[in-house]
């Protein structure tokens, strides 16, 4: 596997959700559970290995450097309800990273990529309002959601929807000027959109404990239909770690 030099998060590592979609490719389940143990190298030739013969445990080495690990995983708790795409565009106007992104050359999120380049999510947060009228209200619409459209120009592969459903889940935290990134990702996608459907992702804030923050992500599409879910562990980084 080799992670090309555009699909990278910080400068010099591969997009985590990308990274993980791809390992999760080679699993043999719908749900999987993808852990990055260090920053993905770019342009590097990495090995994966099949750990058993079911194709329930699969690694990405860089040498005898173990880059990340997938495993077989579940979801149990309800995806992030969506709203429509007029309040996520809404939600964009009040991206918080448009000049203080820790990250702004991020192929998912980053301000600096050039359109065509990058998706280019600006996940937003979500006003009281933006509720859909079919949706009742309960814990997961309150403070801490963010969303983002997301028009894909052609349909994505399965990766791609796993980048899409990555950073929002950070920004639903709100990193702007203090980094993080993505240590753990479980996720399922179900469908991919269209080329040009008008899509609708969703980041929600679960819980924080010390440096580790707890999100869900889900990508929904312009019916309504549910394409992918995630719930994700992000880790709080020092600053000066990629200075």
């Amino acid at each position: 596997m080799i992670i090309e030099k555009r699909f990278h998060g910080p400068d010099g590592s591969g997009n985590g959700g990308y990274v993980a979609g791809l390992l999760a490719a080679r699993a043999a389940s719908d749900t999987v559970t993808v852990t990055l143990r260090r920053p993905p190298p770019l342009d590097t030739e990495l090995t994966v290995t099949v750990e058993d013969e079911r194709g329930h445990g699969v690694r990405l080495w860089d040498g005898e450097t173990l880059v990340a690990e997938a495993l077989a995983g579940a979801i149990v708790v309800p995806p992030v309800p969506p709203v429509p795409f007029e309040t996520a565009l809404e939600s964009a106007e009040k991206y918080r990273a448009i000049e203080n992104h820790p990250f702004p050359r991020c192929f998912v999120c980053g301000p600096e990529r050039a359109p065509g380049d990058g998706l280019r999510l600006e996940p937003g947060p979500v006003s009281r309002g933006g509720t859909p009228p079919h949706t009742p209200r309960n814990d997961l619409m309150a403070e801490g959601t963010v969303a983002s459209p997301w028009v894909p120009a052609e349909v994505p592969p399965a990766e791609l929807v796993w980048a899409a459903m990555d950073c929002p889940g950070g920004w639903a935290f709100d990193v702007t000027g203090r980094p993080a990134v993505l240590g753990t990702m479980t996720a399922q996608v179900t469908d991919l959109p269209e080329a040009g459907e008008r899509c609708v992702v969703m980041g929600l804030a679960r819980s924080r404990e010390g440096r580790k923050m707890h999100a869900a992500t889900a990508l929904y599409g312009a019916d309504g239909r549910l394409l992918g879910r995630a719930e994700q562990i992000w880790i709080e980084i020092d600053p000066q770690h990629f200075a």
